[in-house]
């Protein structure tokens, strides 16, 4: 990595950067900005450098220092870049937060984290507001669309910026500093921060460069938010660790939108989500045909499980195949690939890309023949692994067994070295490839006034790869409706985000809990497929 890393320096914000110009790349474009307008702004590697250190400065200047935490509560606009990749550059810690999380959830990980400091719009400083009162350690919020301060926490980041130098030097970084922080859920319990160090650079720029083929002449675009590990780790250092020019679209989904973008900017390289691609599934064949592709030469998935259907659509009608990869928050980068020169075997994760070593292991910590399924496993000690979980370090340990970590996934390998996904281990939701937690979701659930109790499951869907179902039992003098399901729907969205939201809302007399009171949600979810529950031994009565 001679041409990545100088003298030991791994500060990420430093090599997405600064390193980029050093190597004569300054003038070249980094990211065309293609607002939900499609109109466009191109912003160089020295303008990314440039505004990163004018934020870095702002930072310095409000008392920020390494290990702080940070955090860009923003949708996909050039404003988290420049955040994102300037706390990095002076060794704060740097979170990013999904737009359309509600209080309880902007509350669990502000909180936990310690967070100093969040950047964010206007329109969304009212949910912070809500809780304010509970963080403690939350000094700062800057407004990006405000002109003037408001008070001596609310900060407008125009005002900052003006006055903030574009020179500043990120300091040494050693692969050990904390760099990137993600919250992921599980199926119990609050969520959990995961914290990775400057040194997951290696692994991001190996797998941009070896897996999506990114190099100097490609024109990438990489569809993930930047509140989910996928929208940091390949949308933002990955690829401009090889100083790749990045497509960034601020639009939602809208298929005819997404091809313009594909044809006039010219993508060579697309990653994308298998919940948007089954979404291009539905659309008119027609639309398609309308556009020219002449320069696509990769698709590229990641978040779940790629149905084969849609590999064999994509050959069809696009006349391109689809390479599913695999990873997790903890990972940090792709671990298990399908790539270009590997064959593709329809609904199957790949091969582990090189430098790791993949295994199914059974729950006694045996490693299992070809055909058998068990846990997904990788041994310890990549690049990008995550270094622990934030105020959670019993859990974390769980995680490792035998010098392998256990990722909650199942699968199996074939006899030709293909793994095949085929769940969670635990309850977590994968709904278009957001892992969400039912606990959170039975949390806001029971703040209804109406509800009594309630237990959530993901059941299979076909776009979404999962849906969330919530089980509602009401109090007594309450009856379902549809105004009901309605206030439900709203409170969830508010509260958590609109991923969280169920899609299917069951009334139910009561939720199946064992003799300790915890919800038995295989048992409810084996209701709703219509499957044997198992072994009910525990279920209370």
């Amino acid at each position: 990595m001679s041409d990545l890393i100088d003298d030991g320096q791994f500060n990420i914000g430093h090599i997405c950067t600064r390193r980029q110009c050093e190597q004569g790349r300054g003038e070249k474009v980094a990211m065309r900005w293609v607002s939900p307008a499609m109109e466009r702004a191109d912003y160089t590697f020295r303008d990314l450098d440039d505004e990163s250190s004018r934020f870095a400065n702002v930072l310095q200047s409000l008392g920020y220092g390494r290990g702080d935490v940070f955090f860009t509560f923003l949708p996909k606009m050039p404003e988290q870049f420049f955040a994102f990749l300037g706390a990095l550059k002076l060794t704060v810690v740097a979170g990013t937060l999904f737009s359309n999380f509600g209080e309880e959830a902007l509350l669990d990980r502000l909180g936990d984290s310690r967070a100093r400091g969040v950047v964010t719009k206007k329109g969304l400083v009212r949910k912070i507001a809500r809780v304010r009162d509970q963080l403690p350690c939350l000094r700062h919020i800057i407004v990006v669309d405000i002109d003037e301060h408001q008070s001596a926490d609310v900060l407008s980041y125009r005002q900052l910026m003006r006055e903030a130098s574009a020179e500043f030097t990120a300091p040494f970084t050693p692969a050990e500093t904390p760099s990137v922080l993600h919250y992921t859920s599980g199926s119990t319990g609050k969520p959990k921060g995961v914290q990775h160090l400057h040194r997951s650079v290696l692994h991001q720029h190996q797998t941009a460069r070896e897996i999506l083929g990114l190099g100097a002449n490609e024109t990438y675009w990489c569809t993930a938010d930047q509140g989910w590990v996928t929208g940091t780790s390949y949308g933002i250092i990955g690829p401009w660790s090889l100083g790749v020019t990045q497509i960034h679209f601020g639009g939602g989904y809208n298929a005819e939108h997404w091809f313009r973008v594909l044809e006039e900017e010219g993508v060579t390289v697309w990653y994308t989500a298998p919940t948007a691609l089954r979404m291009l599934l539905r659309e008119d064949r027609e639309l398609f045909g309308r556009f020219r592709l002449d320069r696509l030469k990769q698709i590229f998935s990641v978040g779940e499980p790629l149905n084969p259907e849609v590999i064999h659509w994509a050959r069809r009608t696009l006349g391109r195949e689809i390479h599913d990869t695999w990873f997790q928050t903890e990972t940090g980068a792709i671990m298990i690939a399908n790539r270009p020169g590997l064959e593709v075997r329809p609904g199957s994760m790949g091969k582990p890309v090189a430098g790791i070593e993949a295994a199914i292991i059974g729950d006694d910590g045996t490693p299992l023949p070809d055909g058998e399924q068990g846990n997904l496993c990788v041994k310890a000690g990549w690049p990008s692994m995550f270094a622990g979980y934030l105020n959670n370090e019993a859990v974390y340990r769980q995680k490792f067994r035998g010098g392998n970590y256990f990722s909650g996934d199942t699968a199996y390998r074939d006899e030709d070295g293909y793994f095949w996904f085929l769940g969670r281990s635990d309850d977590v939701i994968n709904t278009a490839g957001h892992l969400i937690s039912p606990f959170e979701i039975e949390s806001a659930l029971l703040e209804i006034p109406e509800v009594a109790e309630s237990g959530v499951i993901g059941a299979p869907d076909e776009l979404l790869f999962e849906k969330v179902v919530a089980f509602v039992a009401l109090h007594r003098q309450f009856s379902p409706s549809r105004e009901l399901e309605l206030k439900i729907r709203l409170h969830v969205s508010n509260r958590l985000s609109s991923i969280a939201t169920p899609q299917e809302i069951v009334f139910t007399g009561a939720i199946p809990k064992n003799k300790s009171g915890k919800i038995m949600r295989r048992v409810l979810k084996a209701g709703y497929l219509g499957q044997d529950a198992g072994d009910i031994s525990t279920l209370e009565i």
